[in-house]
């Protein structure tokens, strides 16, 4: 059995590789190049530099397997980048790396697998994947302050009979202590918070350069109508935001709502930060299925716990989420995620929040 392993040039991926030796498999390495600067090379800060690649040569080497950097950044730049700034410009707060995971990576990836007569696409991530008799169950990683398993609900039946995710079976550190006692390159190097197109500078300066409407300047005001002044840049608000608002009421006021049509931003109280459910498109199904049972709960951002919902089709392509309790901060652009217990159902975009 042949496997191609997604070497980011961190210690999960790395450890991927190794396992996978293993257990026996031959083993290919492989890095997206999804960026590149002015002349050209991969970007020096980020996460998926020049230093990243070199990191996973280097383990690839010492694990003595081929490897290759394979040129993505014409998909990227539209898929993920461009899109990421449209997003911004309707006043909405995307994930670009779960845009990735959507429309490039896997993708690429598993097709880059069969050309290079692979059998399975194996990648670093903090999840499991199960089989049984109803098909394939993706689940969250045993180290449950790693587990990635939210960026990956759009993959289906069909990529999770090719996909391999290794280290969602172990916990960081046990990834850690495995790297050591190889003597990888990569045991002690820190996790990649960036964004691989932003590297070390602010993408509110990206997005003010490359896409300037999502820049324009518009009135502030309170959800009275009241206007506060002018901000600088819808860019620089999402929903539920407190700090940075550039004005000072005496009591504390949030984000609550960004007109992208006159690029108004409404600031409230926290009361009024609540919602009761939301609307979600571009929704899929791990399963190929909407569940039987629609209590579930949802993780409406990468870092929030789930909560208990329910779940509605409405007919259009999109799904409605009601909450049992309001919740704040749900943010249009992010990303809603379905869970039965510790299993990923599946999830979208969230569109708009219900009120």
């Amino acid at each position: 059995m042949r496997a191609l392993v997604a070497m980011s040039g961190g210690v999960d991926s790395s450890v991927a590789a190794a396992l996978m030796l293993d257990q026996g498999y031959e083993v290919v390495g492989a890095t997206l190049k999804q960026w590149e600067g002015a002349d050209g090379a991969m970007p020096l800060a980020g996460c998926c530099t020049v230093s990243d690649a070199e990191d996973a040569r280097r383990v690839a080497a010492q694990l003595d397997v081929p490897y290759y950097v394979l040129d993505y950044v014409d998909e990227f730049t539209e898929k993920v980048v461009d899109h990421f700034g449209e997003m911004y410009a309707a006043g909405k707060t995307p994930n670009p790396c779960i845009e990735c995971n959507r429309r490039v990576r896997f993708s690429v990836l598993l097709e880059r697998t069969r050309a290079l007569g692979c059998d399975v696409l194996v990648t670093g991530h903090h999840a499991r994947i199960r089989h049984d008799a109803a098909g394939y169950h993706l689940v969250k990683g045993v180290d449950g302050t790693k587990d990635q398993s939210y960026v990956l609900h759009m993959l289906g039946q069909g990529d999770l009979a090719q996909v391999r995710l290794p280290i969602g079976e172990m916990t960081k550190t046990a990834v850690r202590e495995y790297a050591a006692g190889m003597g990888l390159r990569t045991a002690a190097k820190p996790d990649s918070q960036d964004l691989c197109f932003i590297g070390a500078g602010s993408y509110r300066d990206f997005i003010r350069e490359r896409f300037p409407d999502a820049a324009r300047p518009g009135p502030l005001v309170t959800s009275d109508g009241e206007t506060l002044g002018i901000h600088e840049g819808m860019v620089d608000f999402t929903i539920g935001q407190r700090k940075g608002l550039g004005v000072a009421l005496g009591e504390p006021r949030y984000v609550v709502g960004i007109d992208p049509t006159t690029a108004t931003v409404t600031l409230g109280t926290k009361d009024e930060l609540l919602v009761a459910g939301c609307q979600v498109e571009d929704v899929s199904f791990v399963s190929g299925r909407p569940p039987v049972d629609r209590d579930v709960t949802v993780k409406i951002r990468y870092r929030a716990q789930p909560v208990a919902a329910k779940i509605a089709d409405e007919g259009d392509g999109s799904w409605r989420v009601l909450f049992a309790d309001p919740q704040a901060a749900v943010a249009p652009g992010q990303a809603a995620v379905f869970y039965h217990g510790d299993e990923v159902l599946g999830g979208g975009t969230i569109a708009r929040a219900v009120r």
